[in-house]
């Protein structure tokens, strides 16, 4: 298979890179490194770098992020930035990818567990987590020729020990039960699904 991984040079999509490249062949996007460069903020750029790229059998989007900020110091401006990057995006390489992806092709997105289970500071991730998923519920049943859509929802991961403070109580998942989660949504049947990794 042909996927392009959009992240593919932050800690996660270097690990989901890693997995994927022995069997399949790999275009890594990021901002400013990988194969191809893509602002998922722009449309244009997203036009772009499926241009470049052309048809193609899967994406995984890794990329995306938002504020973490106490609900008394975020501004619309503030909450705005992430909607702009993690979710209209992530949901921008959907809309725009749709009309290269080949048939029988598939679409995997990463929203997290802010949206079921909320942390202080997190208000605009949880809101940006939970439109992710909508999104691949409704978008489901519409996406023609065979192509699937699923979200990857984890956890905090092992390998971003920052972040760790921010998830009192959770228990950080290992990279490899995360990776398993986009083998599953790539290799597997399953659409309209948000795969959680707890």
């Amino acid at each position: 298979m042909k996927i392009i991984i959009v992240g593919a040079t932050g800690t996660l999509g270097k690990k989901v890179a890693e997995a994927f490249a022995s069997k399949h062949e790999i275009i890594r996007v990021g901002n400013t490194k990988g194969d191809v460069q893509v602002d998922i903020t722009n449309e244009t750029s997203i036009k772009n770098m499926f241009e470049q790229i052309g048809a193609f059998d899967a994406l995984i989007s890794t990329s995306g992020k938002g504020p973490f900020a106490p609900v008394n110091q975020l501004t619309g401006e503030v909450f705005k930035s992430g909607l702009l990057d993690k979710l209209l995006g992530q949901v921008n390489l959907v809309l725009i990818g749709q009309h290269y992806i080949n048939k029988g092709g598939s679409f995997t997105l990463t929203s997290g567990i802010l949206a079921e289970n909320p942390v202080a500071a997190g208000s605009a991730l949880s809101t940006i987590n939970g439109g992710l998923n909508a999104f691949v519920l409704a978008s489901a049943p519409e996406l023609g020729n065979g192509i699937r859509i699923n979200a990857v929802s984890p956890n905090v991961v092992e390998d971003s020990p920052a972040y760790f403070e921010s998830f009192p109580g959770e228990i950080p998942v290992t990279m490899e039960k995360v990776v398993k989660a986009y083998e599953k949504s790539v290799l597997g049947i399953l659409t309209g699904q948000v795969i959680k990794v707890y």
